[in-house]
This record gives structure tokens, C-alpha cells and sequence, in this order.
């Protein structure tokens, strides 16, 4: 088992919580503020490490079985994210998607982080029309 800090459509109640449903929810936690929260294709959110200008974003955490984390969460997440280890709040490490080193081009993306989290973005911004390829999951 292993935690796993989720922060977009994984999140309750969004599409891609299927994936890790049943697992132990954790609680709603924020990260260690060392990250910035951009928007990839108006679809899905991604943290980005930085080294200062940072925020803490909201989310939550569930302990995930390594097994389960391979074979159906991992397979179905978008390309422009990858595994990564951050830090939340109090101090502790988690897993987590975050936005992939070569996709970290200043500009590239929207960035969201003055919402403080996915649900309080879309709560202004709807989602883009539905033209989704499967794989927007945005965790």
C-alpha cells in the first residue's frame, strides 16, 4: 500500500475516482507549498515542482495497493503526467501525477494555482466540450 495524493478527476466524485474507489481514503489534504497547479487542455490539472513562487494546492489521499496503482491507474493516465514523489503539508511524502519534466515550459499551460485546487477552478471554469480521448483523467 502506498499513498497517493490525487488533485484533479480522481478526486470523489469525479471520472476517474473509479480507479482507486474502495481504497482507504486518507483525508483531504494540501501539498507543502512547492508547487505550482496548471490546466492541461482546459481537461485536467498537474502539479509542477518549483523552487520558490509555490502554493499549497488541496487534494486527497488514499492508500492504494501497488498492484492496483499499476495495472489501473497508471495505465489509464494522460501523457502529459508522470509518477513523482511530493511532499504534503505536515511534512510526509505521497505519490503523486505530476506534470512531466519535458512539459514544464513556462507558459505552455494555464496556470490555476491562485484557485488552490481543481474543484474550486471548475467551480468558475466549466470543462472543455467533450471531445475526450479516454485518457483525460487528470488526477
Amino acid at each position: 500500500m502506498v499513498h497517493l495524493f490525487v488533485s484533479g478527476g480522481a478526486l470523489r466524485g469525479g471520472g476517474a475516482h473509479r480507479y482507486i474507489e474502495g481504497c482507504p481514503f486518507i483525508g483531504e489534504l494540501r501539498t507543502a507549498p512547492r508547487y505550482r497547479f496548471v490546466c492541461v487542455r482546459n481537461r485536467f490539472p498537474a502539479l509542477w515542482p518549483v523552487s520558490h513562487d509555490g502554493a499549497e494546492i488541496r487534494g486527497e489521499v488514499y492508500d492504494v495497493p501497488l498492484d492496483r496503482l499499476r495495472d489501473q491507474f497508471l495505465p489509464n493516465e494522460s501523457p502529459e503526467l508522470e509518477l513523482g514523489v511530493i511532499e504534503l503539508e505536515d511534512g510526509t511524502a505521497s505519490l503523486a501525477m505530476l506534470l512531466r519534466q519535458t512539459e514544464r515550459i513556462p507558459g505552455k499551460y494555464e496556470d490555476i494555482t491562485g484557485y488552490g485546487g481543481w474543484r474550486s477552478y471548475r467551480d468558475e471554469v466549466p470543462p472543455a466540450s467533450a471531445k475526450s480521448s479516454g485518457r483525460d483523467m487528470g488526477r
